[in-house]
């Protein structure tokens, strides 16, 4: 068994847990999203789509999967689970594009970032949902370029909160495109931004989420 994995409760299927979504437990006897997997005690461990796992919700599949990974029927899961889950995922995806806008480990504005995708400084290039078309080809151009990758179909992420969530979330005004140019950064931020992904069913989530766990070794935990 490869170290650092575990298994969805829904699917099955045995997963590098990076890309997995931890529900825990609480000392209230309430089943919360642990998106940060960092909540003390029992947790489960989930690696499907939205869809998916509200299906499992309403055929009460999801409560007889959490009963057997928790070892007990004691607990209440809420009728707006899957909502929670998206929320505590947007979230944590903004809380860590603000830490990296404050540790410097990325850059705003099209202008800096074209200059930087050019050069093959980008690692990771994000565009804001309301991003103009024609911007976001533009820099999507500069980064194959900047990677020697012209004629693929390299492109920029788009995500799925506008410019006044990003701006709000990383301190600075009017924030529609975003480059990270630390690979470190941009594993963090992939890390949070595949998970997301997987979870609204984007089908580059896992593409996004796969290098973060060769790049960033952790050491598993429940």
């Amino acid at each position: 068994m490869v170290e650092n994995t575990r298994r969805c409760i829904l699917s099955g299927d045995r997963e590098v847990r990076d890309g997995l979504i931890r529900l825990a437990l609480g000392p209230d006897g309430q089943v919360a999203p642990d998106v940060r997997a960092r909540a003390p005690g029992r947790g489960a461990w989930i690696g499907v789509d939205r869809t998916s796992f509200e299906a499992a919700l309403t055929k009460g599949k999801l409560k007889g999967a959490l009963a057997r990974a928790y070892k007990t029927s004691d607990f209440i899961v809420p009728d707006d689970l899957a909502e929670r889950i998206d929320a505590a995922l947007k979230q944590a995806v903004l809380d860590r594009l603000g830490l990296e806008a404050r540790a410097s480990m990325l850059l705003t504005g099209s202008e800096k970032i074209e200059v930087a995708a050019r050069r093959g400084q980008v690692t990771l290039l994000l565009h804001a949902a309301d991003a103009r078309s024609d911007g976001c080809r533009k820099l999507d151009q500069a980064w194959r370029v900047g990677m020697e990758r012209e004629g693929s179909d390299l492109a920029g992420t788009v995500l799925p909160v506008d410019r006044a969530h990003l701006s709000m979330a990383m301190g600075r005004d009017n924030v529609v495109h975003v480059a990270i140019t630390d690979k470190r950064a941009a594993a963090r931020v992939g890390e949070m931004l595949g998970r997301w992904q997987v979870f609204l069913g984007c089908a580059n989530g896992t593409d996004i989420a796969a290098p973060v766990s060769q790049a960033v070794p952790e050491i598993a935990v429940d």
